[in-house]
């Protein structure tokens, strides 16, 4: 039977803010990316929590603090789920020079890698 919610929905939701925290702004993370750099919550197996987790996570940002850029999380395609405040999503993230092409935004140009110095690709002599 598969989890709803985690076992823990507040544990979870810390942890997730936490990481959104960690986006510099002109970059997005995907939902499934926050899920998988977060341990599986104890008790779930890991292909479970890689089907449930994004969901987890975009419950999360749905109920996230002031404090957290719930902007720069979007879903797997690099586009904003559609919602109410989908619209606001987008002129945040245009505000911080993300570009969209149609309703996409290129997670290869815009994608938040953690493990790299993270300066913005835009404008960058090669």
């Amino acid at each position: 039977m598969p989890f709803t919610s985690p076992p823990n929905p507040q544990a979870f939701n810390q942890q997730v803010w936490a990481l959104a925290r960690q986006i510099p702004a002109g970059r997005v993370a995907t939902y499934g990316q926050i899920a998988l750099m977060l341990p599986p919550p104890m008790g779930i197996e890991f292909e479970a929590y890689r089907v449930q987790g994004p969901r987890w996570v975009g419950a999360a940002m749905a109920a996230c603090p002031d404090d957290v850029p719930w902007q720069r999380v979007i879903n797997s395609q690099g586009k904003i789920s559609l919602r109410p405040g989908a619209e606001r999503q987008r002129a945040l993230l245009e505000e911080e020079g993300i570009e969209f092409v149609k309703d996409k935004i290129d997670l290869k140009k815009y994608g938040w890698n953690p493990n790299e110095a993270d300066q913005p690709k835009q404008g960058q002599l090669f």
